[in-house]
């Protein structure tokens, strides 16, 4: 790349690239709007000035990194957007998808916002906490994770956006019953996938993203046991649980929940791609049937 070539011709060699390396050439319009630190408007705005070598080089060494390694996006740039905010993310954190969006609207539209108590267990980057604490600002909400790493992310996250929300350092539940909080709502997208999947998963993902933020035991369905086991433990009466699944795990989940509540009412909502991926459950009232 040049000194003196126009942005897009920058752009569309990098593109280029990209496809020629099976990598997503939108990449580079990702990375060049984040070097030059512009919003999304005034980049195309910008797309016949010259390019600044002081932005050249860094975003070709990032274009080359990608290509070479997968190294996400996100990794290059520090954040990553959800729900039309950025938040911090590391090495330590998940970086969100496009599913858990879906999650977020479908709560949103279920639960009202009343002075009712919302836990996110396995908060990770604290995406679902944050964005569920300024959407039902009436709501206290609460969220859980094992890792300080990942909790001190998520913490940054809620200060950046102003949304009040209560980190416990713990594995799954087990925070809520130490303090013994009751909750109305349960939400999670714990880990899901069966370790003997990784050889099948892109390199962006397998080789960046944590271990224990991806896979769980028991063929992915682990964390789903675990937690649901202890949901007696913490739920009010008549309190939901909204869990993300894996597109095959809708009657694993269905058979766990329905074993320790006989009386749910119970939905299983398909993603944008028509595939299973959200539990949404109304416990009822606990006890036999």
């Amino acid at each position: 790349m040049e000194n003196e070539q126009k942005l897009h011709e920058v752009l569309r060699r990098a593109s280029l690239f990209l496809e020629r390396n099976n990598r997503e050439p939108k990449v580079a319009e990702l990375l060049l709007q984040h070097f030059l630190g512009v919003s999304r408007s005034e980049f195309f705005m910008k797309m016949r000035d010259p390019a600044p070598e002081e932005v050249l080089i860094p975003f070709q060494q990032a274009i080359e990194r990608h290509a070479e390694t997968g190294v996400p996006v996100e990794h290059i740039t520090g954040y990553a957007s959800f729900y039309g905010r950025d938040f911090q993310v590391n090495a330590h954190t998940l970086i969100p998808r496009p599913e858990t969006e879906e999650l977020i609207q479908n709560m949103i539209q279920t639960v009202p916002d009343e002075p009712l108590t919302i836990v996110d267990i396995g908060t990770g980057t604290g995406i679902i906490a944050v964005t569920l604490a300024l959407a039902l600002p009436e709501a206290d909400v609460y969220a859980t994770d094992i890792s300080a790493e990942t909790l001190h992310v998520a913490h940054r996250n809620a200060e950046r956006w102003g949304a009040n929300v209560t980190f416990l350092q713990g594995d799954y539940l087990k925070p809520l019953i130490d303090w013994d909080i009751q909750a109305d709502i349960i939400v999670s997208n714990p880990p899901y996938i069966a370790p003997e999947k990784k050889k099948s998963l892109a390199d962006t993902v397998k080789n960046f993203d944590p271990e224990q933020a991806l896979f769980a035991d028991e063929q992915g369905l682990g964390a789903y046991k675990e937690i649901i086991g202890d949901l007696p433990n913490v739920m009010k009466q008549d309190g939901y649980v909204f869990f993300e699944i894996g597109y095959d795990q809708r009657e694993a989940v269905k058979s766990m929940l329905q074993n320790v509540f006989p009386k749910i009412d119970m939905e299983i909502i398909r993603d944008m791609n028509g595939k299973d991926r959200i539990v949404r459950g109304r416990l009822g009232e606990f006890g036999d049937s």
